[in-house]
């Protein structure tokens, strides 16, 4: 005893030294943690995982229809070069921003095909791996039940019909055949336990999720290649007018990178009429809005010759190619002539409308390169109701011809048609040119109602002799409109299914007669209480032992 308290004492003893040491210390410093470092590799790494995501493929999809608003809003250059000059020319330095960032071309401008680009990245990076985790979700069985079924949003428990007890287990045994049955008529798919069933239905909607993403891929591809395949043109038609497809008689000309323009499809287009209408009896900002815009056109091909009624969002299809109606307006029919009278310019002049104004106030030029001596340009407006306002302008009321009047200047000079330099026939470059000036030395301003005549300084005259109306139609070649519709098909149908088909879960437990039914929903159901209810309804004895089993029938 004594030995051992010897010991103790001396064991006591040195640790109280070391405490009294380590007390005495300075205390250490605190250990510094080192932060990984992401690094270039894993920055790619964690943006690929980002850019992979179905949120981030979502965004992308919204940003890029976000970015479609302006080629909705702005004339753009392959439907419309005549308005986008006009727009540029009564903008200033605002238009010439708007053309710098590509606002006039946003289909092909380099931002919306980066966002094309990284949409379609975005959708085979998100789509490829979800195709294959479903795929084993498959092949896969159901899960078995979990421990506390009471958890489940969808719970219900009862007893089913009672046996004797040799019979007990032939009677679950029943019950779970039952079950099956039932869950099998429903759709589900079954994984048979030796005390539960596991079932499970609804891969209809992860498939659905899947087609609809694939099918969204597949028309931005289908999109993609049809621009590289086929071709776009614009051309201006006036009553009375033949367009025959070919490259010269295009107003502007779109083709594809792999399109061989030599091989266009040979066919002729006819205006024979044009019809507008335009609500006069609304009140309000319904007043003059257009009703309706039916053109009449006469097509021939193939030695085959056919009259069709051409309406928007309506296209006329001739020789594989699809005509679309896109635009209208009036061509004032000007006859101008020089100081010995002969004629040296006559016939419809394409005046373009201000897509501000509903009374489709338009405006136009007319160049005489051939007058006798020196050259004559005219810029004016073209109003098809004229009238005037409370500051006594003239405008125009209504956008049908109810009073047609011609308002404009004239020059004479150098129209610049020799320098070699493209010009846009809806603007006159007036840089080398001289005003025309009345009597008194005033600028000239010439106002013909329809059918009038006015003299020019110099000798000639310019006539107003009437108004015919034009159209605008694109014509494209899209080799790839068959797949594009079954793209648009499928996208419909994918988003029906992820939309209208319910991922769910169902176990059914039984035990010595005590039954259980549970529902778990993968996402949004809201019917999964009542799928449990009408299961439970199913299985559940017809009739009952209210006095003996009411208090299982309430769990």
């Amino acid at each position: 005893m004594a030995g051992s308290t010897e010991g103790s004492e001396k064991t006591q003893s040195k640790s109280g030294a070391k405490t009294t040491a380590k007390q005495g210390d300075k205390p250490a410093a605190k250990s510094t943690v080192n932060q990984p470092q992401l690094g270039f590799i894993g920055m790619c790494r964690w943006a690929w995982t980002q850019l992979t995501t179905m949120r981030v493929a979502l965004i992308l999809l919204l940003i890029l229809a976000l970015a479609a608003i302006p080629g909705s809003l702005l004339p753009q250059r392959i439907q419309d070069p005549g308005r986008v000059n006009t727009f540029l020319e009564n903008n200033g330095a605002w238009g010439q921003f708007l053309d710098t960032i590509q606002m006039f071309d946003v289909y092909s401008s380099v931002w919306f095909s980066a966002i094309y680009l990284l949409l379609m990245i975005s959708l085979v990076g998100c789509i490829i791996p979800r195709t294959k985790q479903h795929w084993k979700a498959m092949r896969s069985s159901p899960p078995k039940a979990p421990r506390r079924l009471s958890r489940m949003p969808g719970y219900a428990a009862f007893t089913s019909a009672q046996a004797d007890a040799e019979t007990r287990e032939d009677a679950d045994e029943a019950f779970l055949d039952a079950a099956e049955a039932r869950l099998k008529k429903s759709g589900y798919r079954i994984n048979r336990q030796s005390d539960h069933i596991a079932a499970e239905r609804g891969y209809l909607r992860e498939t659905g999720n899947l087609v609809f993403h694939i099918a969204l891929l597949m028309a931005t591809l289908t999109m993609a290649i049809g621009s590289l395949f086929g071709y776009e043109g614009q051309r201006i038609l006036v009553e009375g007018e033949t367009f025959s497809n070919s490259l010269v008689s295009y107003d502007s000309f779109e083709p594809g990178s792999y399109y061989d323009a030599d091989n266009l499809p040979d066919f002729r287009l006819k205006l024979d009429s044009f019809t507008s209408t335009f609500d006069d009896q609304a009140a309000g900002n319904q007043f003059g809005q257009p009703r309706t815009f039916d053109a009449q056109v006469t097509t021939t091909a193939d030695g085959t010759t056919e009259s069709h009624l051409l309406k928007v969002n309506e296209p006329v299809r001739v020789g594989g190619v699809g005509v679309y109606l896109t635009g209208n307006g009036y061509a004032p029919e000007v006859t101008v002539r020089d100081a010995k009278g002969d004629i040296v310019q006559s016939g419809p002049q394409v005046f373009i409308p201000d897509g501000g104004d509903p009374g489709y106030t338009s405006e136009g030029v007319i160049k005489v390169p051939d007058s006798a001596g020196t050259q004559m340009g005219f810029v004016g407006v073209f109003l098809p109701t004229a009238a005037q306002n409370e500051d006594g302008e003239l405008i125009s009321s209504f956008a049908e011809l109810r009073n047609p009047y011609l308002v404009m200047s004239g020059y004479t000079g150098d129209l610049g048609l020799d320098s070699g330099v493209p010009q846009s026939v809806y603007s006159l470059d007036a840089e080398n040119m001289t005003e025309m000036t009345d009597e008194s030395g005033n600028p000239l301003v010439i106002q013909l109602a329809e059918g009038d005549t006015q003299k020019l300084p110099n000798g000639g005259s310019v006539t107003f002799d009437g108004v015919k109306k034009y159209i605008a139609v694109d014509i494209s070649q899209d080799p790839t409109q068959a797949l594009m519709l079954i793209s648009a098909i499928l996208v419909l149908a994918g988003l029906g299914l992820s939309l209208f088909i319910p991922r769910r879960r169902v176990w059914v437990r039984i035990k010595n007669g005590d039954a259980e039914v549970a529902a778990l929903a993968r996402g949004e159901d809201p019917m999964v209480e009542r799928a449990v209810d009408g299961l439970v309804k199913d299985l559940r004895d017809p009739e009952p032992d209210e006095g003996q089993h009411g208090d299982d029938d309430e769990r």
